[in-house]
């Protein structure tokens, strides 16, 4: 059975690292950019990042650059736009892209900020049923989490099928059940940098002090658990009982900011729910152990990364 066929249409830093997760995971993939100069840059940038990554050379082979756009779409289960984030540009290329593609492909745009509503907009029903962000982290060979986020006349079914074409490439999708700006990603990252330039503003702390704390503490934790489970094991008792310890506070440093956000009841419930249902009570005191156990075992390795780190920053001083 022949390899699924995808189309990365943006030849960019993010085209190429899209073009490496389909490659790497077995897809046929074809590049197609509208500017006649870039494909030399971006096989010389395909090239140095699979010799980064010490991928075989099987896997370039997997990847062909096209300059015909109707042949770079031919048979392909899913388009990945990595265009330029300008609304203008992409409208134009999706209507380029729905005149040309198969019936069934899935248009998905790597927009970071754009919502698919907008993009879909002159779009004819049926491709705009088929219109997806597709958001990766950066760079999405090496962090695998992408946000998938319908617009108004998206097909759920179309989601789905994106899902598992994401699935099959290595990613790990997550599902924004609406449209947002900045989607998930940017706006919990978005939260931790306003704060950030709070508390330089404010003389608390240096902005070395600060990405410390980050680096020591929070991140060294929110690699492998996330907040809401990194709280859950703080305290005994799990979510509720951190949010009654521990909410009154973080409603008085939002409030701080001008912000009014409180944890009620409900939402406290709801999020309780949530994680019973990942991790049961009775398994809770398990989990700890886990925890713990990661936190040793990736020391090293963290300590490892943090002194190469200072060493490269002093070679440069």
């Amino acid at each position: 059975m022949q390899n699924p066929r995808v189309c990365v249409v943006g030849a960019g830093s993010i085209g190429v690292a899209f073009a490496i997760v389909f490659a790497r995971a077995g897809f046929c993939v074809r590049v197609w950019d509208a500017l006649e100069d870039a494909e030399p840059r971006a096989r010389d940038e395909l090239s140095h990042r699979l010799e980064l990554l010490n991928l075989p050379e099987e896997v370039a082979d997997q990847v062909t650059f096209v300059r015909d756009l109707e042949h770079a779409v031919d048979g392909v289960v899913l388009v990945q736009e990595c265009a330029p984030e300008l609304l203008d540009v992409k409208r134009e290329l999706f209507l380029r892209l729905a005149a040309a593609s198969p019936r069934d492909a899935v248009f998905a745009s790597s927009s970071s900020a754009l919502l698919p509503t907008a993009i879909a907009r002159g779009l004819e029903d049926d491709a705009a049923s088929r219109v997806i962000v597709a958001h990766p982290g950066n760079p999405p060979y090496l962090i695998p989490v992408i946000e998938l986020v319908p617009g108004d006349r998206t097909d759920p079914a179309v989601v789905d099928r994106a899902s598992a074409h994401y699935i099959a490439a290595g990613l790990r999708p997550v599902r924004v059940n609406r449209e947002i700006d900045g989607f998930i990603f940017n706006r919990l990252q978005g939260a931790v940098l306003r704060e950030a330039y709070c508390l330089v503003r404010d003389g608390v702390a240096t902005v070395e002090d600060i990405d410390e704390v980050v680096r020591s503490g929070l991140g060294r934790r929110w690699s492998f658990i996330g907040p809401f489970e990194t709280v859950d094991l703080n305290t005994r008792g799990g979510i509720a009982s951190h949010a009654e310890k521990m909410g009154p506070s973080y409603a008085a440093m939002g409030a701080e900011r001008g912000q009014h956000d409180p944890w009620t009841s409900d939402l406290v419930a709801e999020v309780t729910a949530q994680r019973r249902a990942v991790l049961p009570s009775d398994l809770w005191a398990a989990r700890v152990r886990w925890r713990d156990e990661q936190l040793a075992r990736l020391a090293p390795i963290w300590d490892s990364i943090r002194e190469g780190s200072i060493k490269t920053t002093e070679a440069h001083r």
